[in-house]
């Protein structure tokens, strides 16, 4: 299992949270988790930490993308579009249930204005088309000065190949973002549906972050990572 470094005090997360991990089917959203998830936050900012969170879309933006196609022609402008939109109620949402410790205003722009250090939450989402919020939440790292970002999905590792296709698919502890960019390819489009999206990892490599993938109902394994801990997962870098 990859192990992290004693983090220090104050360190600031910037955590990728999947729109499937929220809402895990198009009428269902995890209450179960949302609580849990809160409080394992809230335990964290009391020992000096602070949090990015960026929602994303999952499965509810591809119900809006797939209904769409359903009726007429779409192009892939609009699909992103309706997924932004999605990760805009999603973030709403978590901002709702972090009101008291979050920024009042969701960040639907990587580049808006904002003052980090007053805030011990930002709750962030979709921001226009072309890409995922994985690219987000890099520009955010970036920006914000966070060495590392950590996604949190429906699977617990990276796979040489598709794990739903294939039983064989095997998993990896380290990947260079060299050889993930193979995996994943070089091209982007609306509902793809990988652990990182191509355009970020790019954009990562340039900026040498860090990603760490991880199964994000996990939350024990999420408290292990961020104290530093041997824990499940990928290691991207």
């Amino acid at each position: 299992m990859p192990k992290h470094p004693k983090m220090k005090e104050k360190k600031l997360f910037v955590i990728s949270l999947g729109g499937s991990i929220i809402i895990p089917e198009p009428q269902k959203i995890s209450i179960s988790f949302l609580k849990k998830f809160k409080k394992l936050v809230l335990g964290f900012l009391k020992r000096g930490y602070r949090f990015v969170i960026v929602a994303g879309g999952g499965k509810i933006s591809r119900l809006y993308q797939k209904a769409a196609k359903e009726i007429i022609s779409v192009p892939d402008e609009d699909l992103d579009w309706l997924g932004i939109h999605a990760t805009r109620l999603n973030a709403q949402l978590l901002r709702t249930i972090f009101r008291q410790e979050a920024c009042p205003v969701v960040l639907d722009d990587p580049f808006k204005k904002v003052d980090i250090s007053k805030y011990r939450i930002i709750i962030a989402s979709g921001w226009r088309p072309g890409f995922s919020t994985d690219l987000d939440a890099v520009l955010l790292a970036k920006r914000l000065g966070a060495g590392k970002i950590i996604n949190l999905t429906n699977t617990p590792y990276v796979y040489d190949r598709d794990v739903a296709k294939y039983k064989s698919a095997k998993p990896f502890k380290y990947i260079s973002w060299d050889d993930y960019i193979k995996l994943a390819g070089d091209r982007w489009f609306p509902g793809l549906s990988l652990p990182f999206d191509p355009i970020a990892s790019r954009l990562a490599r340039r900026n040498k972050k860090e990603v760490i993938i991880a199964k994000g109902t996990d939350l024990k394994n999420l408290k292990n990572l961020l104290e530093g801990k041997k824990f499940k997962g990928t290691v991207i870098s």
